[in-house]
């Protein structure tokens, strides 16, 4: 072990070397200590599923899944080993400047398109899980949550301030409860605020979310541009069929609104 990263949902995250190689990795380490550890265990086990069909750069990826028992075959710990991201969550490093967080949500949806293609779901998109590397590259991290697409899970599963409708209601979850949360994020790092959702409003507010009555990017900060202003509120339509279609268009969009910005 070199060094303690993070923690977060019951795991503790550190650099670890292998004796053989010395290859660097990551290691997400889960102590079982009672029932409620259980699920935390199980999404080790789902993002190691999950992660062993990456290939594209932008998505993390995973090595090897060790789980400890006891000799009654009950589970003591488990440990995901995964490729170590030289980078800081966007939460803790936000850029500035509109370029800069536009390349870096283009990048998302790319890696988003990709995760998609495989008929997968991350379902917990949110600044934290999005890396910033030194060379400018992002990767996307915390399969956990990642469901096949069509998945209905049987409870409430994402982080209240990026979570789609669809998942507080646990309906079946699509591309669009991702292009929702991507939506939501990006609208955090435009205006440093947190868009209401279903999770977070009282049940007597929740019509302001479907007439979006709160104010867009563009209204909270004049050097928005109006593009990238109405694709967030696109993505965060909280009906999935009036949202964009797919990262594709996502991605397209904001190609266009990054090339507008580089003139």
């Amino acid at each position: 072990m070199l060094a303690k990263l993070g923690e977060g949902a019951a795991s503790i995250i550190y650099a670890v070397s292998d004796p053989k190689t010395a290859q660097v990795y990551a290691l997400k380490h889960v102590v079982r200590r009672s029932e409620k550890d259980d699920r935390f265990i199980a999404q080790l086990e789902n993002e190691q599923q999950v992660s062993v069909l990456f290939r594209h750069p932008a998505l993390r990826r995973c090595v090897e899944l060790k789980i400890n028992r006891t000799l009654l075959r009950k589970v003591t710990d488990a440990g995901l080993v995964m490729e170590l991201v030289d980078g800081v969550p966007l939460d803790q490093a936000l850029p500035h400047d509109i370029a800069t967080v536009t390349d870096v949500f283009l990048q998302s949806a790319r890696a988003l398109g990709a995760l998609h293609y495989l008929r997968y779901v991350h379902c917990d998109c949110k600044p934290n899980n999005i890396m910033l590397c030194s060379d400018g590259s992002i990767k996307l991290v915390d399969f956990g949550q990642a469901a096949r697409i069509g998945t209905a899970k049987q409870r409430v599963q994402g982080t209240p301030d990026f979570i789609a409708p669809e998942q507080v209601k646990c309906r079946p979850v699509t591309e669009q409860t991702d292009v929702y949360s991507l939506g939501a994020s990006l609208y955090w790092a435009l205006t440093g605020r947190r868009i209401p959702t279903l999770f977070t409003v009282k049940k007597s507010e929740r019509g302001m979310l479907e007439e979006q009555d709160f104010p867009s990017p563009m209204q909270l900060r004049v050097d928005v541009p109006e593009p990238l202003s109405r694709l967030v509120m696109q993505c965060a339509k909280t009906n999935p069929r009036a949202r964009p279609s797919d990262m594709a268009e996502i991605v397209s969009r904001l190609e266009m609104i990054a090339a507008t910005l580089r003139r």
